[in-house]
């Protein structure tokens, strides 16, 4: 089995949007055109089924269909992270188990979501029975601290018993809290890891700290601006045109931050694909209604926002 090098992990990859039929089933076909545009518009590698993606309303089955899809029509597998997490630890082994046979670059995995004000000691057990029960040690595991969403925190201290315990699989964390100094204490306290930034807002300073890049929403609809900025950094370094290139970011997801951003995100690409159909999402998320629709569009267009 051949799997990406953690190192060769990096750069702007976006928590890609799942496009779902009339049946809020996964609309594979058209999951597959966006994640060609995706890869054609300045991101280095795609999220697959995270909080973006909705994972959480698709089944086991569901989220391994996508997934063997998107693979069967040729995304680069060293180019997937796939959320992998689950409420039941059954369903989590099944669903890392079977990413890490596909050969993904890596699994990106939630603590358990439903339990609360739980100990150190049971968000440990949460990932190391995962680790134990998935029976390989060749896949990259990436931890997902999303605390607003998951309101289960993953703690300096569980991380660094999960590195001591399973060298060589946890190679990284996703850090969507928005708590910079957080990222930056992770990347400073555990360099072996890639720290991802979890929204393109904070994208330079964690590059310039020594991070991995960023795994945002928000390049569903501004890759090209947020893969600018990566490649000018990388060939140029933090500068004045870097700043000016963040900014230019930062404004772009504020104006996204308006608005239910799964939705807004759907509507903008159903417009400006002229398919309609793009702009469903599943139960319990809903659809902008038309007139914000049409405020969000406008308001994307006053920023100059080209989809190509």
């Amino acid at each position: 089995m051949t799997i990406p090098s953690p190192d060769a992990i990096k750069g702007v990859f976006t928590a890609a949007l799942t496009f779902v039929d009339q049946d809020f089933a996964p609309d594979v076909e058209a999951c597959i055109t966006h994640c060609r545009w995706l890869l054609d518009n300045g991101c280095d590698g795609i999220g697959l089924l995270g909080t973006t993606g909705e994972a959480a309303s698709f089944s086991v089955a569901q989220r391994r269909g996508l997934l063997d899809a998107v693979l069967e029509a040729g995304i680069p597998k060293e180019r997937i992270i796939v959320g992998t997490g689950a409420t039941a630890l059954a369903d989590a082994v099944e669903l890392t188990t079977h990413a890490a046979s596909a050969e993904v670059a890596g699994c990106l995995v939630v603590p358990p979501f439903y339990f609360k004000g739980l100990t150190d000691d049971g968000v440990y057990a949460s990932f190391a029975t995962l680790i134990e029960q998935t029976g390989r040690d060749d896949f990259n595991l990436f931890l997902y601290h999303f605390p607003q969403m998951s309101a289960v925190p993953i703690p300096h201290e569980v991380i660094a018993r999960l590195l001591a315990d399973f060298p060589g699989i946890v190679a990284g964390l996703k850090d969507s809290s928005g708590d910079l100094d957080n990222m930056l204490a992770l990347i400073e306290k555990f360099p072996v890891m890639r720290i991802f930034s979890g929204t393109e807002r904070y994208l330079l300073p964690v590059l310039e700290a020594g991070g991995a890049g960023c795994i945002t929403a928000g390049g569903n609809v501004t890759s090209a601006e947020i893969g600018k900025l990566y490649a000018h950094w990388r060939e140029h370094g933090a500068g004045p045109e870097a700043e000016a290139l963040q900014n230019r970011v930062i404004d772009l997801r504020q104006r996204l931050e308006g608005f239910p951003m799964v939705a807004a995100m759907k509507s903008l690409l159903a417009h400006h694909r002229g398919v309609p159909s793009l702009a469903r999402t599943a139960p319990p998320i809903c659809p902008l209604d038309p007139a914000e629709a049409k405020t969000f569009a406008e308001r994307m267009e006053e920023a100059g926002l080209i989809l190509s």
